[in-house]
This record gives structure tokens, C-alpha cells and sequence, in this order.
């Protein structure tokens, strides 16, 4: 039996055939991206040697892993074979709780070495870029809007990732008719990806005399940060239009037109920058934010092409897919796409989205696995 025959005891041979093709493949593209990165061209190209050194990270970690494992397994081999040989009974129940206790590393380092196997998606460790608008709701979507993005703001804090607020659009009393900010640090898509789409709320108003619950909706879309190797901008293909910030921000905010407007004429995608103060700033987020979301719709269409059933993450990311519902009078949090609720309202709003978020990963990594 080779060692990846040892390591994938699998009760499918099918999937072990396929777990140990992909490992090996892992091998060839460790060894490939170590050739790449010594290359001259791509040492100058700063942009692509950041993205090959980011996925080497990734495949270091998952040979490292491996070979964790089959330490475990060759120390238990050697165990299992001085047990068939004569000892004294006190040997050998050392030797069989050590071998219990080999066993149950090798479970844990199994579960880390599936996840990062079937994670077929190779922008999985890429920072992102999150949309929140309200929806349907009024006042009420816009106030819920605010307390989602402090949601996900307390969540990247508690991670020590970067937050980045790249443009806001208030609404009164507080609330946000739309935030998009980015958020920079290690593994954030591999984890936030799985929060794109329409999360509902239902709560009383603070303008409800009658203490009557409304139903209201925020759209979140969670996009993986391109950089500009990835998307090649024509500036032909840009139409870039200044204007005069609006809303509060004294001083020069909205007394010059700092106000950025940049549409991308052949998809006639547009995004607008106004939250910093000079011109040029507003230019390089809106730019951020194009290059991100063109890039997420080649992601989109590739994946289209390739087969319409490829939809094996939890849910399909859809905008207009309800994915989650936020329960104000029975303190619940509900996710209907794994059918898991939570009653832990105000800790999850307070950015414990661990567990939540955890759950999906586990029903994410059982879906690909019966996939396969």
C-alpha cells in the first residue's frame, strides 16, 4: 500500500482514487510555483509574484500537513508491529493507548488535510470586497444594513484583519442605504464567501406604535479581490466622471468635486467613490472595486461554461437567494441553507460568527465529498 493509499482509507475507492490523484497534483504545482518563483519575470512582475508566493503559502501548508500525517502512521505501524511480537502486559496497554492517542491526531489532521483538498476554489485565501445594501424594508433595511457591517467589522477585528471602508451611503437615523468596504488578512474569502446573498430581519421598529414585527432585507455580496494581473483594464474602455460629494462631510468633502464616477463601457458596469477627500483617492478605490467586480463576473461566467452543476458550495450566492434570517422577538438566528438555528442573536451581531460560519465550512466539505 503507498502512502497515499494509507492516508486516504476512504469507504469509497472511487474517492480515495480521486483524493490521491489531487494530492499528487498538489506535489506537481508545489514543485512548479517554487520554479516560477525563481524566475526573473516574475520576480519583476510584483503583482503575479505576490499571487504564486500566496499559493505556495497554501501548498506548503497542505504538504506539511500530509507529511504530519504520515508520521502519525508510521509510528503507529511501528507500534502495531511490537505488538505481535511478545511483551509484558503493562507494554502493551502503553502501547495501545499511545496508538489511541496517535489515532486521534491523525483524525484532526485527516479533517484539515479533506478541507483544504476538495477546496477547489483557488481564490480561497484572497482578501475580499463586501457590498451591503438594504433592500426591501425601507428605514428599517438601511438600519439593519448599518448593523451587518458592524457585524462583519467586529468579526474582522476579532481575526485581525484589515477593514477598509471604501464608499457609504447614509440614510437617516443612522442607517446605510449601501456600504462597500474591503477587507485585507489571511484566509478572509475561504471563510466569508458563504455570506453573499439576502439576509432577512424581523424585529419591531422603533416607529411602530403598534408593536407590530416588520420584515425587512439586506443584499450582501461578498467579491474576491483582483489585482491587476488578474483583470487587464483597457482605459479606452472607461468613462470617468467628476462630481461634488454629497451629503455630510464638511470642509472639502462636498465643497469640490472630489467625487469619483468610472463605468466600464462593454458591461456598462459602474461604481462611484465620494468618502475620501482628494480625487485621486476616490479614483484608485473606484478602480478597486471595478477591477473586483469584473472579475467576479469572468469567475461567474467560467464557471457557467465549465458545467451549470458545478453549484457545490452551501446555497449558489445568489443576491436574490434568502440565505439567512435574523429573529429580534425569539433572539434566533436561522440559516436555511444548512436548516441551522441559533439563539445567540446579540452575540452573532456582535461580530461570534465562528460558529456560524464553521457549521458551513463542515456542510460545504460534506456536499463536495458526496459530489465526488
Amino acid at each position: 500500500m503507498s502512502a497515499g493509499q494509507a492516508f486516504f482509507q476512504c469507504p469509497s475507492r472511487a474517492v480515495r482514487i480521486i483524493m490521491i490523484g489531487l494530492l499528487e497534483k498538489k506535489k506537481k504545482r508545489f514543485e512548479e510555483l517554487k520554479t516560477l518563483l525563481s524566475d526573473d519575470k516574475v520576480i519583476s512582475d510584483r503583482p503575479l509574484y505576490q499571487r504564486y508566493a500566496k499559493e505556495l503559502s497554501f501548498m506548503s501548508q497542505l504538504l506539511d500537513r500530509y507529511d504530519a500525517y504520515m508520521f502519525c502512521e508510521n509510528e503507529k505501524s511501528g507500534l502495531q508491529a511490537m505488538l505481535k511480537e511478545k511483551h509484558e502486559s503493562d507494554f502493551i496497554e502503553l502501547a495501545k493507548a499511545e496508538i489511541a492517542e496517535i489515532e486521534s491526531r491523525q483524525a484532526v489532521i485527516k479533517s484539515e488535510l479533506e478541507g483544504m483538498l476538495i477546496d477547489d476554489d483557488p481564490d480561497a485565501s484572497r482578501n475580499i470586497i463586501m457590498e451591503i445594501r438594504a433592500g426591501t424594508g425601507g428605514l428599517e433595511a438601511s438600519l439593519f444594513a448599518s448593523d451587518l457591517f458592524r457585524m462583519y467589522t467586529k468579526f474582522a477585528q476579532s481575526n485581525k484583519w484589515k477593514v477598509d471602508v471604501m464608499n457609504t451611503s447614509p440614510s437617516e437615523a443612522g442607517g446605510l442605504k449601501e456600504v462597500i468596504f474591503s477587507i485585507e488578512g489571511h484566509n478572509i474569502f475561504r471563510k466569508l464567501k458563504y455570506e453573499s446573498g439576502t439576509h432577512r430581519v424581523q424585529r419591531v421598529p422603533s416607529t411602530e406604535a403598534q408593536g407590530r414585527i416588520h420584515t425587512s432585507a439586506v443584499t450582501v455580496a461578498v467579491l474576491p479581490q483582483a489585482e491587476e494581473v488578474d483583470i487587464k483594464i483597457d482605459p479606452k474602455d472607461l468613462r470617468i466622471d467628476v462630481y461634488r460629494s454629497s451629503g455630510c462631510g464638511g470642509q472639502s468633502v462636498n465643497t469640490t468635486d472630489s467625487a469619483v464616477r468610472i463605468t466600464h463601457i462593454p458591461t456598462n458596469v459602474i461604481v462611484s467613490c465620494q468618502d475620501e477627500r482628494s480625487q485621486l483617492k476616490n479614483k484608485i478605490k473606484a478602480m478597486k472595486i471595478l477591477r473586483s467586480r469584473l472579475f467576479e463576473k469572468f469567475r461567474q461566467d467560467q464557471a457557467d461554461k465549465i458545467t451549470r452543476q458545478r453549484r457545490i458550495q452551501v446555497g449558489t450566492g445568489d443576491r436574490s437567494q434568502k440565505i439567512r434570517t435574523y429573529n429580534f422577538p425569539d433572539r434566533r438566528v436561522t440559516d436555511h441553507r444548512i436548516g441551522l438555528t441559533m439563539h445567540k442573536l446579540e452575540a452573532i451581531l456582535a461580530g461570534d460568527l465562528d460558529d456560524l460560519i464553521g457549521a458551513l465550512v463542515e456542510a460545504d466539505r460534506k456536499k463536495k465529498l458526496e459530489n465526488l
